[in-house]
């Protein structure tokens, strides 16, 4: 038994230590997160992505996208999103609700200029996301710092679901200073 999900303290650490490790593990499960926007035609769009940062005093996330992805569009037309996490060791749902800020350009090269040559790969392809093509590999990868955004996620609100022998939901929230409260699970 996690003696420390029986606070809310105890519980907002837990999501915060498995968030962190996203970051830190490459194999953990937060490291890719489910993320969910809103298309411009309001339809759910949901997908994975790698969390790369996390500053818990600022109860920030970063994450990576090519700036021309669906994802970007749906952002300039509605700045929020979602991220769902489930840590099966920890028997822990965690959901993040987000205002999100996409930088690029001078903004993030020094970012670009850490990120390694491989997953550089990922950033840069023609035609754009998302676009028809004629084959499943119909497409050329030109990495580019100028098709790089990162996504700074400020964090609103947390929801987290502690599944263990005795559930225990909380909320969170940045206006109340992350006090918390308990929920029905």
């Amino acid at each position: 038994m996690n003696k420390r999900v029986e606070t809310l303290n105890g519980l907002r650490e837990e999501v915060w230590d498995c968030v962190v490790q996203g970051v830190t593990d490459p194999d953990h499960p937060a490291r890719t997160p489910t993320f969910a926007t809103v298309s411009p035609k309001n339809w759910p769009e949901a997908r994975s992505v790698v969390l790369r940062a996390v500053d818990m005093d600022a109860a920030t996330i970063a994450v990576h996208t090519d700036l021309h992805s669906d994802k970007i569009r749906s952002l300039q037309h509605t700045p929020r999103a979602a991220a769902h996490i489930w840590d099966p060791a920890r028997k822990l749902q965690v959901r993040l609700n987000m205002h999100v800020e996409i930088a690029s350009g001078d903004d993030v090269r020094v970012i670009w200029d850490r990120v390694p040559d491989h997953s550089k790969q990922s950033y840069g392809v023609t035609p754009p996301p998302g676009q028809p093509i004629k084959s499943a590999l119909a497409y050329v990868k030109e990495p580019s710092p100028d098709t790089f955004a990162v996504l700074h996620c400020e964090v609103l609100t947390i929801d987290a679901v502690h599944l263990g022998e005795e559930h225990r939901r909380a909320i969170y929230s940045r206006s109340d200073d992350w006090m918390g409260h308990w929920l029905s699970p």
